[in-house]
């Protein structure tokens, strides 16, 4: 019974994480277009400090369809774990892209087609080889997980990094250096799921007639969770204005997937019981993604299809076999041009020593 419980679960999380990516891709996409609408209109941008978003309709809905998302994706985290529900996440940015090449005019080329495959590839390995989480089905027992000291050092090393970026170093390379804000969402996001995981178990414990709302974790968690959230936004939305959303999506999923595995390990222990060939393909997976998101990235500014390949390839052997040639036909015309002069002052000389010429010695 419980066996077929827990594979019940498992499909329920599935679902509910795979169109929390289709929702959360597309909420990208609204809002980078009610942005760039709002940009048109000459207001204040968002990258610069500005809220006139708040005006803009397509942003609210960007903003409602990612609500939708993160609310599958909490439902998600309640039936799943982490390390099943995160990688998913992937899927998100396969939707981001297509959408953006139809919606945006941001050109996917075929590098980038294969880094979207790639990431769907690596996530469903991911999967396939996720370490199973610790146990926890009370609050008492996901409060004692929080007050771990591990736990609490790594929680405490992401505020202060935040915090440092957030006062120091967003201010003076927030708008060139795309890593900033996105690093911002990423790692608090480590804490947002940390948050979700815990008010999963408090909803379910809620439906079976514990009296919740009397714990204070509950009340904490929440806290933290809007904090986390509201935090997240912000700066997400400055990113979004002033980077290419094909850009954004890829490295915010990079960077926040390694804070979710990396939190979820320590939290919930998941790595202890792990088998070598599950270790194994856990890492080979998110390598694959990594490898995905870099042809995605890398190569956006390069105009290249699977129509032009043969062309490119004949060009390639043409260049090649002119090099070679260019290179023979040249090394010929030196070796005749060397022949040619050492004649030449052979003849002069020995004219000059048959005439009696000084210039011959």
């Amino acid at each position: 019974m419980s066996q077929t419980r827990g594979k019940y679960d498992f499909c329920i999380g599935l679902v509910l994480a795979m169109s929390s990516s289709i929702f959360i891709g597309g909420s990208f996409i609204l809002k980078k277009k009610g942005l760039l609408r709002l940009a048109r209109k000459g207001s204040m941008r968002a990258g610069q400090g500005g809220h006139a978003y708040l005006k803009e309709w397509l942003w609210w809905a960007g903003l409602l369809s990612m609500g939708a998302g993160e609310v599958a994706n909490f439902a998600a985290y309640a039936f799943a774990p982490a390390t099943l529900v995160t990688p998913l996440g992937a899927l998100s940015v396969l939707v981001s892209a297509i959408l953006s090449s139809f919606f945006l005019n941001e050109k996917l080329n075929l590098h980038g087609k294969i880094g979207c495959l790639l990431s769907i590839l690596g996530s469903t390995v991911m999967v396939i080889h996720a370490p199973q989480e610790e146990e926890v089905e009370t609050l008492d027992e996901m409060s004692h997980k929080l007050g771990d000291p591990g736990f609490v050092v790594f929680a405490t090393l992401i505020v202060i990094v935040s915090l440092i970026l957030i006062c120091v170093v967003g201010p003076r390379h927030g708008q060139t250096n795309i890593l900033v804000y996105i690093t911002i969402c990423s790692v608090i996001g480590a804490l947002s799921v940390s948050c979700v995981k815990g008010l999963g178990i408090a909803i379910k414990e809620l439906f079976a007639g514990q009296p919740v709302l009397k714990h204070p974790l509950s009340w904490i968690l929440l806290l933290s969770l809007t904090v986390c959230v509201s935090t997240q936004i912000n700066y997400l939305n400055r990113a979004l204005d002033i980077f290419n959303t094909s850009i954004v999506t890829p490295i915010y999923y990079v960077i926040f997937t390694t804070s979710v595995l990396t939190c979820s390990a320590i939290l919930f222990k998941e790595w202890q019981h792990m088998a070598a060939d599950d270790i194994i393909g856990t890492f080979s997976g998110f390598l694959t993604i990594i490898v995905g998101i870099f042809l995605l990235h890398a190569f956006k500014d390069v105009n290249f299809t699977l129509a032009n390949l043969p062309l490119s390839l004949r060009k390639d052997d043409r260049a090649a076999n002119g090099t070679l040639l260019n290179a023979y036909d040249s090394f010929n015309d030196d070796e005749e041009s060397s022949a040619c002069l050492g004649e030449m002052q052979s003849t002069e000389s020995l004219s000059a020593r048959r005439n009696g010429s000084l210039s011959a010695f």
